[in-house]
């Protein structure tokens, strides 16, 4: 502090004094030597005391700081580059997914029309059995219903002819003359 004071003093002194005409260039100047000396170790203490106090760790940090927003710059880059594998691998999946989920639709759909295929065939078959087995039950319902139509014929023209006759046929008439009436009619 008493460095600070001494300069100054000789600052104001200086001032006051008119420049020697005698002390060569740097008087004429209005340069006085000692001032300028104790000036500038007083600049060389300030500057070293900014320089180590100050300057040196700001640069530090800023060092610290630009290493720090590097290696995030880094970290950005590596995690885009992570998504965007993630991404095109989600896309593949995706249209891997697609492309299975047309197998199954085309082979649902090929499967089904197999079974509705294969349905109607059967359908049909059981439908021509149905209908084969109604026409059999119709030929023996209408056999039967002849065969009792003959009956009931015959025992009607029996009665009539009894009537007609008034006297009874032996079963060896009565069956040639049904015989005989069934051909006519």
């Amino acid at each position: 502090m008493q460095f600070i004071d001494i300069a100054n003093a000789e600052e104001l002194q200086i001032t006051t004094e008119a420049p020697a005409e005698g002390g060569g260039v740097a008087a004429s100047l209005g340069i006085n030597g000692t001032l300028f000396v104790f000036q500038l170790i007083n600049f060389a203490i300030v500057a070293s005391i900014i320089w180590f106090l100050i300057l040196k760790p700001l640069t530090k940090k800023m060092t610290e700081r630009q290493k720090m927003i590097d290696d995030s710059i880094e970290n950005s880059k590596k995690i885009q580059d992570t998504l965007q594998r993630s991404e095109q691998k989600y896309q593949e999946k995706i249209d891997q997914a697609k492309v299975e989920y047309n197998k199954i639709v085309e082979k649902a759909t090929g499967d089904a029309e197999a079974a509705v295929a294969t349905m109607k065939i059967k359908s049909k078959e059981e439908i021509e059995l149905l209908v084969d087995q109604a026409k059999r039950n119709i030929n023996i319902e209408k056999t039967e219903m002849m065969a009792s139509l003959k009956a009931e014929t015959s025992n009607l023209i029996v009665m009539a002819l009894e009537k007609i006759l008034s006297e009874k046929i032996d079963a060896k008439k009565d069956k040639g003359m049904i015989e005989e009436m069934i051909r006519k009619l």
